[in-house]
């Protein structure tokens, strides 16, 4: 499977916002964005003038990186979503919501995207009762999603639930924590995705 190994700290100062890719790292004082909030490299801290074309793809790239995606895959991804009925920019945003990986993060059960990905893919947890290794698959409404029986002592697990008991879970998603298990009540709504993303910009990257 492919995927992003470089440093991921430089990808939030890229983008000038926290994406909470480091796990608990991403809430001290830390952070890379708290320390150095410019763009990494030489010319990080020169000004720029940023076109609209720029604009479009920063905002592409900052969704991709949030979800741990590949061009290829999240290209797949809108072209589902265009294919939906409704609103294209919000079905693009709901589609990622449903991976396995980021249930598993919005769970608790992981502390950053690349964690809650391994966490699937070796094998530690399950769709309704069955093991499922890909963290691409996509969970309909009303299905549960636990942790290996075998796993649930794992401290990265422990470690995990401890830190999201502090930060809670989505509204729409229910959490059994003594159980190390959840589900999707419903699919998210726009309004209840918090994070600052502009799904308007990628549809015009996309389409121009």
């Amino acid at each position: 499977m492919a995927r992003n190994l470089g440093p991921v700290c430089r990808l939030c100062r890229r983008e000038g916002l926290k994406l909470f890719l480091k796990g608990e790292r991403c809430y001290t004082d830390k952070c890379a964005i708290e320390r150095r909030n410019y763009p990494p490299g030489a010319h990080g801290q020169s000004r720029t003038r940023f076109s609209e074309f720029s604009i479009r793809l920063r905002e592409k790239q900052k969704v991709k990186r949030i979800y741990g995606l590949l061009e290829k895959q999240f290209a797949r991804y809108f072209e589902l979503a265009e294919r939906m009925p409704g609103i294209t920019g919000e079905n693009l945003l709901v589609l990622l919501e449903r991976r396995l990986d980021t249930v598993v993060l919005r769970l608790g059960f992981a502390t950053s995207p690349a964690q809650a990905r391994q966490l699937v893919r070796h094998g530690h947890v399950q769709v309704d009762g069955k093991t499922v290794t890909i963290p691409s698959f996509l969970l309909d409404v009303n299905q549960t999603v636990s942790i290996n029986e075998k796993s649930r002592q794992k401290k990265v697990v422990l470690d995990a639930i401890e830190l999201a008991q502090r930060r809670g879970v989505p509204s729409w998603i229910s959490l059994d924590r003594e159980q190390f298990r959840g589900s999707l009540k419903a699919l998210p709504a726009r309004a209840d995705l918090t994070m600052p993303i502009s799904e308007k910009l990628i549809v015009e990257h996309y389409s121009r």
